[in-house]
């Protein structure tokens, strides 16, 4: 086995049980192998745990991609009702719950998850920055504005808000219907 090979058992694990549970022995026999095994291939957990989240991220970003289509999003509202639709998606489901429970976890102060939640921010950051409306007269700031309108628009759906969500957005000119 290699890396390659292990994190797709290890994130399907992980997608299924959250991060809680994401011991070496569970994350290790969902593998089909050993504890020392990971660590030989990861040389420690927190490593294991990095490269893991890291892996994660790039499958979702794999699934914003599909959702963006094959042409470019005409205005920023394309791009936020895009997002949000896949999200809504069942399939998204397992990635916003970790998502949701790493966020929790680096609010309360858990060891690893504050540095986790700023490198998935920082990527999904530059991947909107890259979504952005050709001519836009800012991408930067416009990728920072819309990661803020779908942050809290995420938030307020898994908290039974997504009615609230939907409103906000038609009052700031981002309908995503």
């Amino acid at each position: 086995m290699s890396k390659e090979t292990l994190l797709p058992l290890l994130a399907a694990y992980v997608l299924n049980h959250g991060l809680g549970e994401a011991s070496l022995r569970p994350l290790a026999k969902a593998a089909g192998t050993s504890d020392r095994m990971l660590i030989y291939h990861f040389d420690n957990k927190e490593t294991l745990i990095a490269d893991l989240l890291a892996y994660i991220a790039e499958i979702y970003a794999q699934s914003l991609d599909a959702a963006m289509g094959d042409e470019r999003a005409q205005t920023r509202q394309q791009v936020v009702a895009r997002i949000l639709a896949k999200s809504a998606d069942e399939q998204m489901k397992p990635f916003l719950t970790l998502w949701w429970e790493i966020v929790a976890g680096s609010a309360r102060g858990v060891p690893g998850y504050r540095e986790a939640a700023e490198a998935v921010m920082a990527q999904l950051l530059g991947w909107l920055e890259g979504q952005m409306p050709a001519g836009d007269p800012d991408p930067a700031g416009g990728a920072r504005y819309l990661l803020t309108l779908i942050e809290g628009a995420q938030m307020l759906g898994v908290v039974g808000h997504a009615r609230t969500a939907r409103e906000g957005l038609l009052a700031s000119d981002l309908n995503p219907a």
